[in-house]
């Protein structure tokens, strides 16, 4: 039972407690809080302060709790990425490679070597089945719905996967507990930072972490220049900003501006119209896709954003299989009529949306719906309106 110290692990604990699984609580450091807690304020679900509180449910809950040293893997595959991402332009989206390297990955020998046969937290998001394929369902609480983050999570990753929380929403969640007897944990108010970037300060964190040089070019002051190449200003680093951006730009140009475009090499930020961040494509790289290409799918380029009616540009990813949707155990059912495809391998590909759509961004995760199963995901690769890609909306 992977345990962050709040309300959802907790209460997720307990139904499995109740449903009679013996369980083996685990708590993992994946960033040197202890350290920093003297330089920065503490909180989120990898702190000092969490991981004591997850220890404590455990013991009180009556099930024995193991915390696990992470650092070294995540610095390596989760907070190196950010920063790679950050140094290449893009806006990475760490808590994806977390869930898929981490959480379902060496997560999973730790699950071995204590004997377990499934790994369970307190996400929201359920788990459909037809014979031998498995797909992620949205939760029964949109509003609280977690696919978006879980949409890398493999067929051997979902088989060893148990989500107590997907069939509740957030108020009965909270209501479980109090009724448990554990009010103050219903009251308890989550945390939405990003766990190794405590105080949300992604730059300050960009300019400890990285090497000298590397520092010294993504904060290097360099031109804004418009969608001709015309220079409008200084900036003061391209690591400061992100697509979309209108706040903090340090420019007046008579009308609302906003970041459409970052090019490290060139050390450019361009500037733009809200207009000029409007796209009909999003071209994907790192493609999994095991839905019907035939069939509209629902994309979602950002977790809070609504979901997009998109098809396929051109050629679909290739796929491998195909099935007839049935029935599904655990009363989840598939959506009648539908039939699916599997794709063993990663490529890329671009979806064409029924709308224009605002501020697409490169490095975020943009993730695949039909009805409400999760059909596949791909990281978005380029800004629509960055030359050569003829992605402007159309």
């Amino acid at each position: 039972m992977a345990m962050s110290g709040g309300i959802d692990s907790t209460v997720a604990a307990m139904l499995l407690l109740e449903q009679g699984y013996e369980l083996v609580g685990c708590t993992f450091r994946t960033y040197d809080s202890i350290k920093e807690s003297c330089l920065a304020r503490e909180k989120g679900c990898c702190s000092v302060e969490s991981i004591m509180e997850a220890k404590h449910m455990a013991e009180r809950l009556g099930f024995p709790h193991h915390i696990v040293d992470f650092r070294d893997v995540f610095r390596r595959e989760v907070i190196g990425n950010f920063i790679s991402e950050y140094l290449h332009g893009r806006t990475p989206n760490p808590c994806v490679l977390c869930n898929s390297h981490i959480k379902w990955g060496v997560l999973t020998d730790v699950a071995d070597q204590y004997g377990c046969d499934y790994i369970a937290t307190g996400h929201y998001a359920r788990i459909a089945e037809h014979d031998s394929r498995l797909f992620l369902r949205t939760a029964v609480d949109t509003r609280k719905d977690q696919t978006y983050f879980l949409w890398m999570l493999t067929q051997d990753n979902l088989r060893r996967t148990l989500f107590p929380l997907g069939a509740y929403t957030k108020p009965e969640v909270r209501a479980m507990a109090a009724e448990r007897g554990y009010v103050r944990l219903s009251q308890k108010v989550e945390s939405q930072d990003i766990c190794f970037v405590p105080d949300g300060d992604y730059r300050a964190f960009l300019t400890r972490e990285c090497s000298p040089d590397d520092c010294a070019r993504a904060f290097a002051q360099g031109d804004y220049v418009d969608a001709e190449g015309r220079v409008l200003g200084r900036h003061s680093g391209y690591a400061n900003y992100t697509i979309g951006q209108r706040k903090g730009l340090g420019v007046a140009l008579g009308e609302p501006a906003y970041v459409t475009r970052i090019d490290p090499d060139a050390n450019t930020v361009t500037l733009g119209r809200h207009d000029d961040l409007l796209t009909c494509r999003i071209p994907l790289r790192d493609v999994r896709f095991f839905g019907d290409p035939s069939q509209p799918i629902l994309a979602r380029i950002r977790y809070r954003s609504a979901p997009i009616l998109a098809t396929w540009d051109a050629t679909p990813p290739p796929t491998t299989a195909t099935w007839d949707a049935g029935s599904l155990s655990r009363s989840q059912t598939a959506p009648a009529n539908r039939r699916y495809t599997a794709t063993s391998h990663s490529t890329t590909a671009t979806l064409r949306t029924a709308e224009p759509v605002w501020g697409v961004t490169p490095g975020q995760s943009c993730v695949l719906y039909q009805d409400e199963l999760l059909v596949g995901g791909g990281i978005i690769s380029v800004a629509p309106n960055e030359p050569g890609t003829n992605l402007k909306r159309s």
